[in-house]
């Protein structure tokens, strides 16, 4: 299960926690704007815009989990499990396999109104990767410059949906997590009002009581509306540093610790975080066993190139010993 969101301040970060009990050894892959980006029932998308993000590179695909194009748009996959319904190719549409939907868009599109022209054509064809790699039930966020979106393929069609919160988690369809928030409107970072009696004097005896209900448990449900206020009570300085700090804290406060969320002998873990600077490509990440935030910039590489950039995820524990036991002799 996982959590994407888009937090603007003077700029848009765009990022997502990837909730699993495995990874694929992903890496942060910079596509460039003439790598052929092959299709399996449209034109190769021979120039497009160059991004960045998490991805497995399997013979030669970069299969986005999330990512940021270099016009600031930014797109991420979700398990959508049980809900997620692809359709047979249709001729007359654009036919797109749902493992395509992140490098078609970010590589066509440099805000959401574009991608929302974009997806009035589009099928979400049943298109597996290959038979090892099936068909994954997936909805999608998008964010950029006209706010953001959510994508779902469902058995009644394809929906494209105003997501004023910036927030998407799994289950259930976007519609209803949405509404859900309407349940936490008293919810407040302020000490509350005494609603309960005007003549009982009732105390506040402890800061934070203004969000007293807020869900605590990590479903998915639970986790876009925890989510969706941490995000709108954020508060950071506007400077690079505080901004990406105050990102990876909001995801924070729904990430997964290992033994808390089990079923048979497997344990769902927040696998890595990422935050994206929109403006300029710069693509942060930590991972469950590397709490250091690590850096990737699209700009540092040649975008005119035909050849992805990869960088393997720095998994060892980075610790800053700031006095260190000293041998005696």
């Amino acid at each position: 299960m996982c959590t994407a969101i888009a937090y603007r301040t003077k700029r848009m970060y765009f990022g997502r926690n990837l909730d699993l009990e495995f990874s694929y050894r992903e890496e942060v892959v910079i596509t460039p704007r003439n790598f052929p980006l092959v299709m399996r029932r449209m034109p190769a998308l021979e120039r497009h815009y160059a991004m960045i993000g998490m991805a497995y590179v399997q013979d030669g695909f970069p299969l986005y989990y999330d990512a940021v194009n270099e016009a600031g748009l930014g797109g991420a996959s979700l398990n959508f499990p049980g809900n997620a319904h692809y359709f047979p190719v249709c001729e007359h549409r654009d036919n797109i396999a749902p493992f395509e939907l992140i490098p078609y868009l970010l590589g066509t599109c440099k805000n959401i109104a574009e991608v929302k022209e974009r997806l009035s054509s589009v099928n979400l064809a049943a298109i597996p990767f290959s038979a090892a790699l099936p068909l994954s039930p997936l909805h999608w966020i998008f964010s950029g410059e006209g706010g953001s979106v959510v994508v779902e393929s469902t058995a009644d069609g394809l929906h494209v949906y105003d997501d004023p919160a910036e927030t998407l988690t799994n289950n259930p369809i976007f519609p209803a997590q949405l509404e859900r928030l309407a349940d936490f409107r008293p919810l407040s970072a302020f000490p509350p009002e005494n609603r309960f009696s005007a003549r009982l004097n009732l105390a506040v005896y402890s800061r934070g009581m203004g969000a007293m209900g807020l869900p605590g448990d990590f479903s998915s449900p639970s986790r876009y509306v925890r989510a969706a206020f941490v995000k709108e009570n954020s508060l950071s300085d506007g400077t690079e540093e505080d901004d990406v700090t105050q990102f990876f804290h909001i995801l924070g406060a729904v990430e997964q610790q290992r033994g808390c969320v089990r079923w048979d002998d497997k344990c769902e873990i927040t696998v890595y975080s990422s935050c994206c600077n929109a403006e300029t490509g710069t693509y942060y990440y930590t991972t469950y066993s590397n709490r250091q935030i690590n850096a990737v910039e699209m700009a540092a590489e040649e975008l005119d190139s035909q050849a992805l950039a990869r960088y393997p995820l720095q998994e060892k524990q980075n610790i800053l010993y700031q006095n260190k036991k000293r041998p005696r002799g």
